[in-house]
């Protein structure tokens, strides 16, 4: 057995890292519960279609946790429930109207999208999430509900809630005030911020399911599918406790009574069988969206039936808040939907994205950013970790920094040579991803330090390709002119030209990222006869933004563009002196 590497405990302060605080109230609850076992964190997502960046949050939130207790030498199991017994519900944007007649199924039991090489819809859906989640170093235990419940192993707790469908029913009445005179709705628990959020906020696909309300022949909390049609399209219409005699007719015409004790073609209401399998599987810790907070969601009433039918008790923890995402417009692979964690994995590191939900409580709100934004949170990133190298970063940030970067396992694969994300794109962009132009470029960055291979800048390199290339619209990519504007500099002014000129001739002595960035903001600084090191001035600044855009359109045709010491480099000095010479 390999030894497992030693890792410390992030945290140095509970009252600042929110994931020691929520490991500290596990670990205890655990101990009151069910002293000396494994503690057991759980999630669940329905396959119902793409698992959303939504949806990771319902898997971060214990997985970050669970990781904290097993860092403190614990042993702890993530249970992720894939819901892939929950029925097919509607046919997405992009898909033949012709799979409309899957509807009601398991999901499981409906065919793949056209041209999936996986044999039904649910097992299309779980396969990137499941690849997603080992990238990112998410340690999970799956447990399918189609398995679970055909194979017979939640029998029993099946034949309990039917023996005790009167005390469901009494606890779902409760909360049943949608067709009662002068009922008022539940208060909204938080507004979504825009459509991508409201996608988010849906949750589960069993959220949404009917909680067997009931009907002329009593209330029964189970649904079969039908045995000729496979839909659950069925209504109960008599059980008998003794012998498990359970009748249902079907939508589709069929009728027939069959013995529950050994039928295994049904499943729980939801509502009923969430409570079901925090019982049966011991759950200590699982968050939940906040589409379950209102009054009578399936969270609030399942904490009653859990504890008044299945002898059990309800989880710990926090209800999560939205996750939207910006600059989804030009997202493709989810067909018009919100993009998934293999769509953020596309385009930025795993330990990035872990970041991201490491560091906000679940209670906060943020967005991920495929946008031109996705720069900017690489050079937060990058900033965090300069302040950790200093030491002067604050004590959640350094434990939110490692939690994204390894796990207790061990780190995560990372950059060895992490340039910034900007500058890779910017090269990318122009070189439209040739290695060896690309190569020429960023040995350029650092003369002293020159970068010898693209392994050194890979995978940060090829996440900003991929950025570049599926992200940024075509009419935002960068195209170097190739003959100069004879028209623009022949209009020059006198200064325009002087600007050109000390730019041109110190190029040869500035020909590094550091020293063109000194040179292009120097330029100005000579110009109203300061000091190269001289600090701004609002007059100053506005000389500077005109000399930008001056390079700018003498070099790309428009401006604005990529910033230009990176421009400069990628375009190269002989073809700079043809694209500016006065």
């Amino acid at each position: 057995m390999t030894a497992r590497k030693e890792v410390p405990t992030v945290a140095q302060s509970t009252e600042t890292d929110w994931v020691s605080r929520f490991a500290d109230e596990v670990i205890a609850e655990a101990e009151r519960r069910a002293p000396g076992k494994p503690v057991v964190v759980a999630s669940g997502l329905s396959p119902s279609g793409p698992i959303h960046l939504g949806n990771l949050r319902e898997v971060m939130t214990p997985h970050l946790v669970a990781d904290e207790i097993r860092r403190r030498g614990r042993e702890c199991v993530h249970i992720l429930s894939w819901d892939d017994y929950d029925r097919y519900r509607k046919v997405p944007a992009g898909i033949d109207p012709s799979w409309s007649e899957h509807i009601g199924k398991p999901l499981t039991s409906v065919p793949a999208p056209p041209g999936s090489p996986y044999p039904n819809w649910a097992e299309h859906f779980k396969a990137p999430m499941a690849e997603a989640l080992r990238e990112m170093g998410i340690e999970f235990h799956p447990i399918s509900q189609t398995e679970m419940y055909t194979s017979g192993a939640y029998r029993e707790q099946i034949l309990h809630a039917m023996r005790h469908r009167r005390e469901i029913d009494a606890v779902l009445d409760r909360y049943r005030t949608k067709d009662k005179p002068g009922a008022k709705k539940p208060k909204q628990q938080q507004k979504p911020v825009d459509e991508a959020e409201l996608a988010a906020a849906e949750g589960s696909g069993a959220a949404a399911e009917d909680d067997g309300s009931a009907g002329e022949a009593g209330y029964y909390p189970y649904k079969p599918y039908c045995s000729v049609c496979d839909r659950d399209v069925t209504t109960v219409t008599s059980y008998d406790d003794e012998t498990t005699e359970l009748a249902y007719t079907c939508a589709c015409g069929h009728g027939e009574t069959v013995r529950l004790s050994e039928h295994n073609r049904g499943k729980l209401v939801w509502k009923v069988d969430w409570p079901m399998r925090w019982a049966y599987e011991g759950v200590v810790f699982e968050p939940s969206g906040v589409d379950h907070s209102s009054p009578g969601s399936s969270y609030v009433v399942g904490g009653q039936i859990v504890r008044e039918v299945f002898g059990g008790e309800q989880p710990i923890g926090p209800m999560y808040a939205f996750v939207g995402i910006s600059g989804m417009a030009k997202m493709s692979s989810s067909k018009g939907g919100v993009p998934t964690p293999a769509d953020a994995l596309e385009i930025m590191e795993a330990p990035l994205l872990r970041w991201l939900y490491a560091r906000r409580r679940p209670n906060q709100s943020f967005k991920i950013a495929f946008d031109q934004e996705i720069q900017r949170t690489y050079d937060e990133w990058d900033a965090l970790e300069r302040k950790i190298t200093e030491g002067a970063a604050q004590p959640a940030d350094v434990a939110a920094y490692r939690r994204a970067t390894r796990t207790a396992t061990g780190e995560l694969p990372s950059t060895p040579r992490p340039l910034p994300y900007r500058t890779l794109a910017s090269v990318v962009d122009i070189t439209t991803g040739h290695d060896e132009q690309t190569l020429r470029i960023l040995g350029e960055l650092d003369p002293d330090n020159p970068v010898k291979s693209l392994e050194e800048t890979r995978p940060r390199l090829d996440k900003a390709e991929r950025w570049i290339t599926t992200q940024v619209p075509a009419d935002q990519r960068t195209r170097v002119r190739d003959e100069p504007d004879t028209e623009r500099l022949a209009a020059l002014g006198d200064t325009e030209r002087e600007s050109l000129r000390l730019l041109l001739d110190g190029l040869d002595d500035h020909w590094s990222l550091d020293g063109l960035t000194t040179l292009v903001y120097g330029v100005p600084k000579i110009q109203a006869g300061l000091a190269p090191d001289a600090k701004p001035t609002p007059e100053l600044k506005v000389a500077q933004r005109s000399f930008f855009a001056l390079l700018y359109t003498l070099l790309v045709g428009r401006d604005t563009g990529p910033r230009l010491p990176t421009l400069l480099l990628a375009v190269g000095a002989d073809r700079v002196r043809k694209l500016l010479a006065a």
